[in-house]
């Protein structure tokens, strides 16, 4: 009875460390596409997605960004601006003339809904700078020798 009790555990124990060996989470490193809506245009006709009657579109930012464990580290494409479904990664690009339009239109500025965050252009940057000067200090910081003499007592 004891044996089949520790041969039992041992197998329940076994079965349950194979599983959370499987379910690693995995650090996320490589180009996202980022999209973010930066103006809510109005819920008109003109601005209606074609392939779903009730979904209007909004003004979206695109860009793409390199990112190492969900941090910017760099921005790899420029940001655009396009139509997009909100809550959804679908997007629709614009010629030049459309997006003049839609512009001029509502009365937006380009320049405002093309800029970047703080975090999003420097953010990364900035901690990998530091992580790298802690890597330096670590390894060529801490070179100083004390010269101790025993005391005898």
């Amino acid at each position: 009875m004891i044996y089949l009790k520790k041969i039992l555990l041992t197998t329940i124990v076994t079965f349950c460390s194979y599983n959370l060996a499987l379910a690693k989470a995995r650090i996320p490193i490589g180009k996202i596409d980022k999209l973010e809506i930066v103006s809510d245009l109005p819920n008109t006709d003109e601005y209606l997605s074609k392939e779903e009657s009730n979904t209007h579109l909004d003004l979206a930012r695109l860009h793409q960004e390199y990112s190492i464990a969900w941090i910017p580290v760099w921005i790899t494409q420029e940001p655009k601006l396009v139509l997009a479904k909100p809550d959804s990664d679908r997007y629709y690009e614009l010629s030049d003339e459309q997006l003049e339009k839609i512009i001029n239109t509502n009365k937006l500025d380009k320049e405002q809904l093309l800029k970047l965050g703080f975090y999003t252009q420097y953010g990364g940057k900035i901690i990998l700078f530091l992580l790298v000067c802690l890597i330096l200090y670590g390894i060529f910081g801490k070179d100083k020798n004390k010269d101790v003499k025993p005391i005898n007592l």
